[in-house]
Protein backbone atom coordinates (compact mmCIF):
# COMPACT_ATOMS: atom_id res chain seq x y z
CA UNK A 1 0.00 0.00 0.00
CA UNK A 2 3.29 2.25 0.36
CA UNK A 3 2.71 6.05 1.44
CA UNK A 4 -1.10 5.68 2.06
CA UNK A 5 -0.42 2.79 4.71
CA UNK A 6 0.08 2.68 8.29
CA UNK A 7 3.48 1.60 10.43
CA UNK A 8 3.91 1.01 13.47
CA UNK A 9 7.18 0.22 15.93
CA UNK A 10 7.53 -0.90 19.47
CA UNK A 11 10.72 0.04 21.52
CA UNK A 12 10.22 -2.31 24.73
CA UNK A 13 12.20 -2.83 27.52
CA UNK A 14 12.46 -4.22 31.16
CA UNK A 15 10.80 -0.95 32.66
CA UNK A 16 8.78 0.77 29.95
CA UNK A 17 8.20 0.75 26.24
CA UNK A 18 7.22 3.00 23.64
CA UNK A 19 5.35 2.60 20.41
CA UNK A 20 5.13 5.16 17.56
CA UNK A 21 2.17 4.69 14.50
CA UNK A 22 3.19 6.42 10.88
CA UNK A 23 1.84 7.13 7.85
CA UNK A 24 3.64 6.31 4.83
CA UNK A 25 4.74 9.47 3.70
CA UNK A 26 7.06 9.62 7.18
CA UNK A 27 4.66 11.45 9.40
CA UNK A 28 4.45 10.67 13.18
CA UNK A 29 1.11 10.38 13.72
CA UNK A 30 1.13 8.89 17.56
CA UNK A 31 3.14 7.80 20.12
CA UNK A 32 2.34 5.79 23.27
CA UNK A 33 3.69 4.71 26.46
CA UNK A 34 3.56 1.32 28.14
CA UNK A 35 4.91 -1.04 30.29
CA UNK A 36 7.20 -3.80 30.01
CA UNK A 37 7.44 -6.08 26.81
CA UNK A 38 10.32 -8.20 27.85
CA UNK A 39 9.00 -11.53 27.42
CA UNK A 40 11.35 -12.93 29.99
CA UNK A 41 9.84 -10.93 32.88
CA UNK A 42 5.96 -11.41 31.71
CA UNK A 43 5.83 -14.09 29.12
CA UNK A 44 4.89 -13.86 25.43
CA UNK A 45 1.15 -13.64 25.58
CA UNK A 46 1.11 -10.84 27.89
CA UNK A 47 3.89 -9.00 25.81
CA UNK A 48 2.16 -9.67 22.82
CA UNK A 49 -0.98 -8.16 24.92
CA UNK A 50 0.56 -4.96 25.49
CA UNK A 51 1.83 -4.18 22.33
CA UNK A 52 -1.71 -4.65 21.00
CA UNK A 53 -3.29 -2.47 23.52
CA UNK A 54 -0.48 0.25 22.84
CA UNK A 55 -0.86 -0.07 18.70
CA UNK A 56 -4.88 0.17 19.51
CA UNK A 57 -4.74 3.15 22.29
CA UNK A 58 -2.28 4.87 19.39
CA UNK A 59 -5.24 4.49 16.85
CA UNK A 60 -7.51 5.67 18.90
CA UNK A 61 -5.17 8.87 19.71
CA UNK A 62 -4.52 9.53 15.70
CA UNK A 63 -8.34 9.36 14.96
CA UNK A 64 -7.86 6.39 12.83
CA UNK A 65 -10.19 3.07 12.49
CA UNK A 66 -8.89 0.52 15.59
CA UNK A 67 -9.76 -2.18 13.29
CA UNK A 68 -6.99 -0.91 10.44
CA UNK A 69 -4.06 -3.58 9.80
CA UNK A 70 -1.10 -1.67 9.83
CA UNK A 71 1.08 -2.29 6.54
CA UNK A 72 4.17 -3.41 8.69
CA UNK A 73 5.27 -3.84 12.25
CA UNK A 74 8.38 -3.65 14.02
CA UNK A 75 9.89 -4.92 17.01
CA UNK A 76 12.70 -3.79 19.13
CA UNK A 77 12.24 -6.04 22.04
CA UNK A 78 14.69 -6.54 25.50
CA UNK A 79 15.01 -9.78 25.46
CA UNK A 80 14.94 -11.12 21.77
CA UNK A 81 18.90 -12.07 20.92
CA UNK A 82 18.39 -14.66 18.34
CA UNK A 83 16.53 -15.77 15.53
CA UNK A 84 14.30 -18.34 17.19
CA UNK A 85 12.94 -16.05 20.04
CA UNK A 86 12.23 -13.68 17.37
CA UNK A 87 10.40 -15.74 15.50
CA UNK A 88 8.09 -17.09 18.38
CA UNK A 89 7.30 -13.63 19.54
CA UNK A 90 6.19 -12.77 15.45
CA UNK A 91 4.12 -15.75 15.72
CA UNK A 92 2.60 -15.54 18.80
CA UNK A 93 1.25 -11.84 17.20
CA UNK A 94 -0.08 -13.45 14.44
CA UNK A 95 -1.83 -16.16 16.48
CA UNK A 96 -3.13 -13.71 19.12
CA UNK A 97 -3.71 -11.08 16.81
CA UNK A 98 -4.33 -11.73 12.97
CA UNK A 99 -5.38 -8.82 11.62
CA UNK A 100 -2.70 -6.42 13.61
CA UNK A 101 0.19 -6.17 10.78
CA UNK A 102 -0.05 -7.60 7.81
CA UNK A 103 4.13 -7.76 7.51
CA UNK A 104 5.98 -8.42 10.92
CA UNK A 105 9.61 -8.12 11.94
CA UNK A 106 11.04 -8.10 15.34
CA UNK A 107 14.79 -7.79 16.88
CA UNK A 108 16.52 -6.59 19.73
CA UNK A 109 16.53 -3.09 20.90
CA UNK A 110 20.38 -2.77 20.74
CA UNK A 111 19.92 -3.23 16.89
CA UNK A 112 16.93 -1.55 16.62
CA UNK A 113 19.36 1.26 18.24
CA UNK A 114 21.71 1.43 15.61
CA UNK A 115 18.88 1.10 12.54
CA UNK A 116 17.28 4.48 13.90
CA UNK A 117 20.65 6.14 13.60
CA UNK A 118 22.28 5.03 10.59
CA UNK A 119 21.69 2.62 7.32
CA UNK A 120 25.16 1.66 7.13
CA UNK A 121 26.48 -0.35 9.96
CA UNK A 122 28.20 0.39 13.24
CA UNK A 123 28.44 -0.08 16.82
CA UNK A 124 26.09 0.61 19.64
CA UNK A 125 27.84 0.83 22.90
CA UNK A 126 25.80 0.31 25.77
CA UNK A 127 26.12 2.05 29.34
CA UNK A 128 23.62 2.09 31.63
CA UNK A 129 23.90 -0.08 34.82
CA UNK A 130 25.69 -2.60 32.71
CA UNK A 131 27.33 -2.56 29.72
CA UNK A 132 27.40 -4.38 26.28
CA UNK A 133 28.63 -3.53 22.43
CA UNK A 134 27.23 -4.49 19.23
CA UNK A 135 28.25 -4.35 15.92
CA UNK A 136 26.56 -4.38 12.93
CA UNK A 137 28.22 -4.45 9.33
CA UNK A 138 27.10 -2.80 6.34
CA UNK A 139 26.23 -6.23 5.18
CA UNK A 140 24.50 -7.35 8.65
CA UNK A 141 26.98 -9.28 10.01
CA UNK A 142 27.06 -9.14 13.61
CA UNK A 143 29.87 -9.57 16.77
CA UNK A 144 29.39 -8.66 20.34
CA UNK A 145 31.29 -7.68 23.11
CA UNK A 146 30.36 -7.83 27.14
CA UNK A 147 27.13 -8.30 28.24
CA UNK A 148 27.55 -10.78 30.34
CA UNK A 149 26.25 -8.86 33.57
CA UNK A 150 27.82 -7.85 36.87
CA UNK A 151 29.06 -11.30 38.09
CA UNK A 152 31.22 -11.57 34.85
CA UNK A 153 31.73 -7.61 33.57
CA UNK A 154 29.55 -4.89 32.86
CA UNK A 155 33.07 -2.68 32.73
CA UNK A 156 32.46 0.76 32.20
CA UNK A 157 28.91 0.59 32.86
CA UNK A 158 27.26 2.66 36.70
CA UNK A 159 26.92 -0.75 38.39
CA UNK A 160 30.86 -1.31 37.86
CA UNK A 161 31.82 2.01 38.44
CA UNK A 162 30.12 1.95 42.00
CA UNK A 163 32.06 -1.34 42.68
CA UNK A 164 35.23 -0.48 41.98
CA UNK A 165 34.41 2.73 44.27
CA UNK A 166 33.16 0.51 46.83
CA UNK A 167 36.34 -2.10 46.43
CA UNK A 168 38.58 1.09 45.96
CA UNK A 169 37.67 2.10 49.75
CA UNK A 170 37.82 -1.76 51.03
CA UNK A 171 41.23 -2.17 49.91
CA UNK A 172 42.72 1.01 50.87
CA UNK A 173 40.82 0.77 54.60
CA UNK A 174 42.90 -3.00 54.24
CA UNK A 175 46.07 -1.16 53.06
CA UNK A 176 46.26 -3.69 50.33
CA UNK A 177 46.36 -0.92 47.63
CA UNK A 178 46.57 2.44 48.04
CA UNK A 179 44.95 4.98 45.35
CA UNK A 180 47.45 6.72 42.99
CA UNK A 181 46.16 10.05 43.66
CA UNK A 182 43.99 11.88 46.73
CA UNK A 183 42.63 10.09 50.16
CA UNK A 184 39.59 7.75 50.11
CA UNK A 185 37.83 10.31 52.85
CA UNK A 186 35.47 11.26 50.26
CA UNK A 187 34.38 7.76 49.12
CA UNK A 188 33.91 6.78 52.71
CA UNK A 189 31.58 9.47 52.70
CA UNK A 190 29.86 9.03 49.89
CA UNK A 191 29.47 5.26 50.68
CA UNK A 192 28.28 5.48 54.15
CA UNK A 193 25.31 8.29 53.14
CA UNK A 194 24.10 6.25 50.15
CA UNK A 195 23.75 3.01 51.82
CA UNK A 196 22.97 4.73 55.31
CA UNK A 197 25.62 2.63 56.83
CA UNK A 198 28.37 3.92 59.90
CA UNK A 199 30.76 1.32 59.54
CA UNK A 200 32.38 -0.76 56.52
CA UNK A 201 30.90 -3.69 57.84
CA UNK A 202 27.18 -2.46 57.22
CA UNK A 203 28.30 -3.17 53.35
CA UNK A 204 27.90 -6.86 54.22
CA UNK A 205 23.97 -6.57 54.46
CA UNK A 206 23.89 -4.83 51.34
CA UNK A 207 26.31 -7.55 49.46
CA UNK A 208 24.60 -10.07 50.58
CA UNK A 209 20.68 -9.73 52.16
CA UNK A 210 19.96 -7.11 50.87
CA UNK A 211 21.61 -7.01 47.29
CA UNK A 212 20.19 -4.32 44.97
CA UNK A 213 21.75 -4.07 41.59
CA UNK A 214 20.12 -1.03 40.66
CA UNK A 215 20.24 0.81 44.18
CA UNK A 216 23.86 -0.16 44.11
CA UNK A 217 24.41 1.52 40.38
CA UNK A 218 22.85 4.71 41.84
CA UNK A 219 26.04 5.74 43.86
CA UNK A 220 27.56 6.47 40.56
CA UNK A 221 25.58 9.68 40.57
CA UNK A 222 27.48 11.35 43.64
CA UNK A 223 30.77 9.81 42.36
CA UNK A 224 30.07 11.82 39.40
CA UNK A 225 29.78 14.86 41.03
CA UNK A 226 32.58 14.57 42.90
CA UNK A 227 34.53 13.67 40.13
CA UNK A 228 33.43 17.21 38.73
CA UNK A 229 34.46 18.63 41.88
CA UNK A 230 38.14 17.85 41.54
CA UNK A 231 37.86 14.24 43.44
CA UNK A 232 41.35 12.59 41.85
CA UNK A 233 40.27 9.28 43.35
CA UNK A 234 36.77 9.85 41.84
CA UNK A 235 38.40 11.24 38.72
CA UNK A 236 40.23 8.32 37.85
CA UNK A 237 37.38 6.11 38.65
CA UNK A 238 35.58 7.28 35.39
CA UNK A 239 38.93 7.52 33.39
CA UNK A 240 39.11 3.57 34.17
CA UNK A 241 35.29 3.25 33.22
CA UNK A 242 36.11 5.17 30.05
CA UNK A 243 39.05 2.81 29.18
CA UNK A 244 36.84 0.04 29.59
CA UNK A 245 34.08 1.41 27.20
CA UNK A 246 37.01 1.74 24.86
CA UNK A 247 38.33 -1.51 25.00
CA UNK A 248 34.41 -2.60 23.95
CA UNK A 249 35.02 -0.52 20.52
CA UNK A 250 38.86 -1.80 20.38
CA UNK A 251 37.66 -5.64 20.69
CA UNK A 252 35.46 -5.43 18.01
CA UNK A 253 37.84 -3.42 15.29
CA UNK A 254 39.17 -6.25 13.90
CA UNK A 255 36.10 -7.50 12.69
CA UNK A 256 34.44 -4.21 11.33
CA UNK A 257 34.22 -4.17 8.01
CA UNK A 258 36.80 -1.88 6.29
CA UNK A 259 34.82 0.09 4.32
CA UNK A 260 33.10 1.09 7.83
CA UNK A 261 36.58 2.95 8.73
CA UNK A 262 36.93 4.34 5.57
CA UNK A 263 33.82 6.37 5.46
CA UNK A 264 33.57 9.92 6.34
CA UNK A 265 33.85 10.74 10.22
CA UNK A 266 34.82 7.04 10.16
CA UNK A 267 33.47 4.22 12.26
CA UNK A 268 30.07 5.51 13.66
CA UNK A 269 29.20 5.06 17.24
CA UNK A 270 25.60 5.40 18.89
CA UNK A 271 25.79 5.51 22.71
CA UNK A 272 23.03 4.84 25.04
CA UNK A 273 22.88 5.11 28.82
CA UNK A 274 23.25 7.24 31.44
CA UNK A 275 26.97 6.71 32.01
CA UNK A 276 27.66 8.97 29.05
CA UNK A 277 25.98 11.61 30.77
CA UNK A 278 29.45 11.56 32.21
CA UNK A 279 31.20 12.00 28.68
CA UNK A 280 33.92 14.90 30.30
CA UNK A 281 34.89 12.39 32.80
CA UNK A 282 34.89 9.49 30.10
CA UNK A 283 36.95 10.85 27.43
CA UNK A 284 40.07 11.05 28.29
CA UNK A 285 40.16 6.93 29.25
CA UNK A 286 38.22 6.69 25.89
CA UNK A 287 40.64 7.86 23.91
CA UNK A 288 43.40 6.20 25.56
CA UNK A 289 42.18 2.97 24.40
CA UNK A 290 41.64 3.69 21.27
CA UNK A 291 44.81 5.20 20.62
CA UNK A 292 46.27 1.46 21.33
CA UNK A 293 44.16 0.29 18.51
CA UNK A 294 45.81 -0.26 15.16
CA UNK A 295 42.24 -1.05 13.47
CA UNK A 296 40.72 2.36 14.80
CA UNK A 297 41.54 5.64 12.96
CA UNK A 298 38.77 7.81 13.14
CA UNK A 299 35.33 7.31 15.11
CA UNK A 300 32.41 10.02 15.96
CA UNK A 301 30.18 9.03 18.78
CA UNK A 302 26.59 10.22 18.52
CA UNK A 303 23.43 9.56 20.71
CA UNK A 304 19.81 9.27 19.88
CA UNK A 305 17.42 12.35 19.46
CA UNK A 306 14.48 10.28 18.63
CA UNK A 307 13.33 6.77 20.01
CA UNK A 308 14.11 3.78 19.01
CA UNK A 309 10.32 2.76 17.96
CA UNK A 310 11.56 5.30 15.06
CA UNK A 311 14.02 2.61 13.61
CA UNK A 312 11.94 -0.28 14.93
CA UNK A 313 8.87 1.82 12.26
CA UNK A 314 12.11 1.55 9.42
CA UNK A 315 11.86 -2.49 10.08
CA UNK A 316 8.51 -3.01 9.79
CA UNK A 317 8.00 -0.73 6.74
CA UNK A 318 11.17 -2.67 5.02
CA UNK A 319 9.54 -6.11 6.03
CA UNK A 320 6.62 -5.35 3.86
CA UNK A 321 8.72 -4.30 0.87
CA UNK A 322 8.55 -0.37 1.51
CA UNK A 323 10.74 2.62 2.60
CA UNK A 324 9.86 4.70 5.21
CA UNK A 325 11.23 8.55 4.44
CA UNK A 326 13.46 9.47 6.98
CA UNK A 327 16.80 11.89 7.37
CA UNK A 328 19.39 10.09 10.06
CA UNK A 329 20.96 13.17 10.56
CA UNK A 330 17.74 14.29 12.58
CA UNK A 331 17.51 11.21 14.64
CA UNK A 332 21.35 11.68 16.03
CA UNK A 333 23.41 14.63 17.42
CA UNK A 334 27.08 14.13 16.95
CA UNK A 335 28.95 14.92 21.00
CA UNK A 336 32.67 13.79 19.82
CA UNK A 337 34.74 12.81 16.65
CA UNK A 338 37.98 11.52 17.45
CA UNK A 339 40.83 11.29 14.54
CA UNK A 340 44.34 9.34 14.90
CA UNK A 341 47.37 11.29 14.15
CA UNK A 342 49.28 9.44 11.48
Amino acid sequence: MGSSGYYAGVEGGGTHSTTMIFRGTGELLATMEGPSTNHYQIGKDETVSRIATMIKDGFKKANIDENTKLEGLGLALSGLEDPETEEEMINTIRSMHPGLANSITACSDTRGTLVTATQTGGIVLIAGTGSNALLINADGTEHRCGGWGHMMGDEGGAWWIAQQAVKTYFDATDNIRVPARGSTSGLEKMIFEHFKITSRFGMLYHLYENFSKSFYASLTKSLAMAANDGDGVCLDLFAAAGRALGDHVTALAPSVQKSMLECEGGLKIVCVGSVWKSWGLLEKGFVSSLSQSEDITEVTLVELTVGVAAGATYLGAEAAGFQIPRDYSKNVRQFFHYKKNM
